[in-house]
Formats: structure tokens, sequence, C-alpha cells
């Protein structure tokens, strides 16, 4: 497959998706997802389009060699969400600092200044999804939920419970969602997370640790590490463990 799509981009003739219209619940395949080298980074496209709430939503990985960065410090008009896959990355936001490891997040609000850049001897590989609201984005509304943050994984602890256990990430409002719940969910050998059910935020989760299989409005979808599972507002789904040891994954909710 993956020469496939290397013959294909090769000729200009891979039909990328369209960002007018509506993304499929489904999962996203990791190793189905064409990658484009460019200079200092290689960025491999996962999803595009739009949703219930949101005009735009896309989703990449960027990999960055050691030492590099993929351009310069930037702002914009949409939100952006980073989640670290592997290795290190220096985020700066408005003018602050922090460097992250795997299982870190950072969110930036429309308008805040920052940029990335790998300063380990190591690759970098990090999740980039961008997403611009139908209703118009309140700024207002983000910075007194708290504005532009970071999470280091190092930080959030991890709960046990009879299924596996969980790590709550953050639960707020920001410029673009009147409501962004993220936390990290492990389920134990050939466990179901809950039945089937449904709910009004759309829904993205992200494969960290081994394989599962999504139910998807009745149809099973399977997903191993790096693999992404869009779920669209009121959609039935339920997730099961299909492994031989625990799984885990990130999940999260917007609207």
């Amino acid at each position: 497959m993956k020469l496939v799509v290397a013959f294909l981009l090769a000729l200009g003739l891979f039909i990328k998706p369209d960002p007018t219209q509506p993304i499929v619940s489904k999962t996203y395949g990791w190793a189905q997802a064409p990658v484009t080298r460019k200079t200092a980074s290689e960025q491999r496209a996962i999803l595009e389009g739009t949703s219930t709430d949101f005009s735009h939503i896309e989703i990449h990985a960027t990999t960055l060699p050691p030492h590099q960065a993929p351009h310069p410090a930037h702002k914009h008009d949409d939100e952006e969400l980073i989640i670290i896959k592997e290795g290190k990355l220096t985020v700066t936001i408005a003018g602050k600092t922090k460097t992250l490891g795997a299982g870190s997040i950072a969110l930036m609000m429309p308008g805040d200044e920052h940029g990335f850049d790998n300063q380990s001897d190591a690759p970098a590989t990090y999740y980039v999804m961008r997403y611009a609201a139908k209703e118009p984005a309140d700024a207002e509304r983000g910075k007194k939920a708290g504005g532009s943050f970071w999470i280091d994984w190092n930080d959030v602890a991890f709960q046990p419970h009879d299924k596996g256990g969980i790590r709550r990430m953050f639960d707020r409002a920001t410029a673009m969602s009147k409501r962004f719940e993220m936390h990290v969910t492990t389920l134990n050998q050939g466990l179901w997370s809950h039945p089937p059910h449904t709910h009004r935020a759309a829904e993205i989760l992200l494969m960290v640790d081994n394989s599962a299989q999504e139910s998807i409005d009745g149809k099973l979808h399977p997903a191993t590490i790096g693999d992404l599972i869009f779920l669209e507002s009121n959609v039935p789904h339920a997730i099961q463990n299909t492994g031989n040891k625990p799984c885990t994954y990130f999940a999260f909710q917007f609207e």
C-alpha cells in the first residue's frame, strides 16, 4: 500500500480528501496515511473535512529529525492541538517554553504565537489537529477558561479501576469549543470499554499501545498503534481490547 501511495503521489494522481466534505466515522490507519517529505520534516496526512460543529478539521503527524524545527514561530486564526507520539518536543507558546515527552499535549488558542523544535539527539513525532468552529470563535471564553496550555504526561496521575485505568488530561472550554474533554484510557485484555452508546460531541480515539476494535454503528473497525478513530456526533460506538495485554488510547470529545 505504501508503494502504491508513493507511486500515485509521484504521478500527482493521489486524491486528497475534500476539505469541504463531512469526515467519515471510521479508523484512519497510520500505515496507510500518505507521507510528504519536506526540507526539515516529514508529514503524514491523516484526515481532513467538516463535522457537525466544525467547518474544518485537519489532522496530520509531523516527524522532526534531531535539532530541527518545522517552521518559524507563527500564529493563526484557528485552534491547534498537538499530541506527542514519540521523542521529545520543545514547545514555545507566547514566549514560554517547555520540553515535553511522549503522551504530553499542548493546545494553542487562536492568535497566540507558538512554535516547535526538536532539541534532542533523536527524532520526534507528534500529531497536529487544527480546527475551526462553525460558530464564531469566542476568544474571551477561551481566555476565561485559561487560554493556551500544555500538559506534561509525567504530571498526570494514573487512576486504576476495574477495567484498567484512566488519566484525566483536561475538561474545559476553548475559543472554538464550548467543551473540550480529553482523557487516556488503559483497557484490560478482552474487555469492552462500555456498551455501544452515543453522545452529542464528536470524539476522536488515538491508539497509543497495542490493538483494539471499534464498533461504529454496528460495524467493527480494527485499530492498532498510531491509528486514529473518528466518531461523529451521535454515532453509536464502543471499543474492545483485542490484544493479549492492556491497550491504551487517547479519547477526546469536542463540540
